[in-house]
């Protein structure tokens, strides 16, 4: 089998292009998993339909000043491509550049259609493939391809739509307003008063980075956020890559770092007040005496309910110290011509407002999925492994841990699809698909995790299960096992060919699953 050809078929008289394999999404997940697949399948064919003019997703996306990642890039980073800068807290262009570079090197690059959105897939039993419909550049001329399996790995953020409450009297704010997700390029805050409203990762890294050049920046949070520093560059990783070989120094601090990640969100879920007070005592080292740690950094849930904010070389708390920025911890009651006006009657002034107020999230990409011309119903099917749907043949899709970094699920995720493709080259199989036959299992919200953005988009998930392999686990080691070693047939997954002459695809799962 070849590589996909540049040109996309039409919806014309010609028929679809095909590929072995159609990967939705040229960010961080997608280019991994070409990775994966090639590595284990030289020949296989495969594409990657990417909806925007370039890849790296998200971090293609946001532009806003001092964006970075919220993880450290030993675990952010790909297995199969150790990180070798020099900070481990990295910034966004250098992550670009990272997943950029993936893609060159590997030739990746040369299987990515851009500006393709890919907005329906349909699962065809007779032909044992996938037809998939993308709306390709400005127009959103339809196109159509075929493939025998179907990756979608287009995280799940929304990119053109970021979540915006309605703000009383906005309309009569003077200055400028934004999104931090609709960054205005060569936005000029030099000598400005800014407020940042939001307590999330965007705004912890928006307010010191600003705070470089503004007249002063103010943190509008209506609650606090728990906060841990660390430094930018790890000190230990240094010593080990000074004296190891790249990839075993790599394989060393990406292993320290998962088993930190494990012991913190742990001791949080089973001594959530030791873990409150040990973060406490990190925030008094580095704020100025006697500031209200009550007020400002004591959320009224456990550390881990939500995801914990990073903060690098603690560049908040030193802005928080020479006066360039500040905390308000208050509601918004209305914007005035200068400003806005809180709750408690204190107005703050304000040149600019911008908005990290979060995301919205969008299941499997938007995509919308029909098997043999039933409609998929997403929230109504349940996720086997976390990245496949019950009853939904040829699919997978990746979804990250919410309680460490992305990419450690991203790689399991495609490693998985690998040997699943094998187990069915090796038995004949063309078609494997998850049924849930065990009336015992329940049903339970995707993702168990009470950020705010993730209680707003909830329903439109599939659930998971009470237990595996339809439950979804937030702990690397033990998915290693499951994912990585555990056998492929375990009894959930049917597994079967193209329907014989003159048998229903059922009657053939049915003996295939006994035989």
């Amino acid at each position: 089998m070849t590589a996909a050809s540049p040109q996309s078929s039409s919806n014309g008289s010609a028929p679809p292009e095909h590929v072995d394999v159609l990967i939705v999404g040229a960010g961080l997940s997608g280019i991994g998993a070409a990775a994966h697949l090639q590595d284990a399948f030289p020949q296989r064919s495969y594409m990657l339909l990417e909806a925007r003019e370039a890849s790296g997703g998200t971090w293609d996306l946001f532009r806003y000043p001092g964006i970075r990642s919220d993880s450290d890039m030993h675990t952010l980073g790909y297995r199969f491509r150790p990180w070798t800068d020099q900070k481990a807290i990295a910034d966004g262009p250098a992550i670009l550049d990272y997943v950029r570079d993936t893609a060159r090197d590997y030739g990746i690059d040369r299987h990515i259609r851009y500006r393709h959105k890919v907005v329906r897939a349909d699962w065809s039993s007779e032909d044992a493939r996938w037809t998939v419909e993308a709306a390709r550049g400005d127009g959103g001329e339809t196109v159509h391809f075929t493939c025998h399996f179907l990756f979608i790995c287009g995280g799940y953020y929304r990119y053109d739509e970021p979540y915006l409450p309605e703000f009383d009297g906005l309309e009569r704010f003077q200055g400028e307003f934004f999104h931090a997700q609709h960054w205005p390029e060569g936005l000029d805050y030099a000598g400005k008063r800014v407020v940042v409203i939001g307590s999330g990762a965007t705004a912890m890294t928006l307010v010191p980075a600003m705070a470089e050049e503004a007249e002063h920046v103010t943190m509008l949070q209506r609650s606090p956020t728990y906060v841990v520093t660390l430094p930018a560059i790890d000190p230990i990783a240094e010593f080990l890559r000074s004296k190891l070989p790249v990839r075993t120094a790599y394989w060393l601090i990406r292993w320290k770092n998962v088993l930190l990640q494990s012991l913190s969100y742990r001791l949080s879920r089973r001594r959530p007040e030791l873990m409150k007070k040990l973060l406490r005592q990190g925030l008094e080292r580095q704020l100025p005496p006697g500031y209200d740690l009550d007020k400002h950094f004591s959320p009224r849930y456990n550390p881990w309910d939500q995801r914990l904010c990073l903060v690098p070389d603690g560049d908040l708390f030193k802005a928080i110290g020479k006066g360039s920025a500040s905390i308000a911890t208050d509601e918004v009651e209305t914007f005035t011509e200068h400003g806005i006006k809180l709750r408690s009657g204190e107005e703050l002034p304000a040149d600019i407002v911008v908005a990290a107020t979060g995301l919205n999230l969008l299941a499997l990409g938007g995509v919308q999925m029909a098997v043999d011309g039933e409609e998929v119903e997403i929230p109504q099917r349940m996720a086997y492994k976390a990245m496949m749907l019950s009853d939904v043949p040829n699919m997978a899709f990746t979804v990250g841990y919410t309680n460490a970094s992305w990419t450690l699920k991203a790689d399991l995720t495609a490693e998985y699809v690998c040997r699943l493709l094998r187990h069915m080259d090796e038995h004949g199989y063309e078609v494997a698909t998850p049924e849930l036959r065990d009336a015992t299992v329940t049903e339970q919200p995707f993702l168990d995790f009470n950020a705010g953005y993730v209680l707003r988009s909830l329903h439109l998930f599939p659930k998971q299960g009470s237990k595996p392999p339809w439950q979804l686990r937030q702990n690397y080691p033990r998915d290693i096992k499951t994912l990585r070693h555990d056998p492929i047939d375990d009894g959930t997954i049917v597994f079967s060919s193209r329907r014989a002459q003159g048998a229903s695809d059922k009657d053939e799962r049915v003996a295939i699953a006994a035989g």
